[in-house]
């Protein structure tokens, strides 16, 4: 558990350490703990997922597996599970506020108040900041303890895509993509358009549907 507090309290002190070029050394840093391109036998290549605060994330997760021990109380268990996501909440709201460590990302005042809130909650993904783990992982942990009871039709088909995620999450690409083949022919262009090639597609821009209707699909 140390170890996984440690990574995760700690990776952003390395945000201003940058390995430039296109070597070995550039390529191991930026898998560790920075997304970025390189060309490699005239190939781009971008690592997308810096492994290093994930390390600590999963560290963590392991550690968080005896909470659902058999012989675990489950009084006890979410008992804990609202302590770690309240505390998770109020840490990143304090050091969020505060504005100087915990992502590479700091909020601005803007005139509009919910231009100011946008900025406060944008924090970052790739790789998972402090605050992007307190911000996402608080709430899971206040869910788990809220949602805990037996289970009925609808929580077992549940537990079938926690059971096998990389089959959910692959899947999921495909069929996204299938259905913006739709999309695309319903808001009246070639479904051809989307058959990405590498390149920026002219035919796309301007394509798109109100935010409504991305929030509802």
């Amino acid at each position: 558990m140390a170890i996984g507090l440690i990574i995760l309290f700690g990776h952003n002190l390395l945000d201003n350490i940058h390995v430039a070029g296109n070597g070995f050394k550039a390529f191991l840093w930026a898998e560790l703990h920075e997304r970025k391109y390189f060309t490699f036998l005239g190939h781009s290549l971008r690592t997308a997922y810096p492994v290093l605060a994930w390390i600590g994330i999963m560290a963590l997760g392991y550690c968080f597996g005896s909470l659902y021990k058999k012989e675990a109380d489950a009084r006890k268990r979410k008992k804990s599970l609202l302590i770690i996501g309240m505390s998770a909440i109020a840490l990143f709201i304090i050091i969020r506020t505060i504005n100087i460590y915990g992502d590479m990302s700091p909020w601005s005042v803007y005139d509009k108040h919910i231009t100011t809130i946008i900025s406060f909650l944008n924090v970052t993904k790739y790789p998972p900041s402090l605050l992007y783990t307190l911000m996402t992982l608080g709430p899971c942990m206040i869910f788990l303890a809220l949602a805990e009871k037996p289970l009925g039709k609808t929580g077992n088909a549940i537990t079938r895509i926690g059971r096998v995620p990389m089959f959910f999450y692959i899947l999921h690409i495909y069929l996204i993509h299938v259905l913006a083949l739709f999309a695309i022919e319903f808001a009246g262009k070639n479904w051809k358009d989307m058959v990405l090639t590498g390149n920026d597609n002219p035919q796309l821009k301007g394509y798109g549907f109100s935010l409504w209707v991305v929030y509802l699909v």
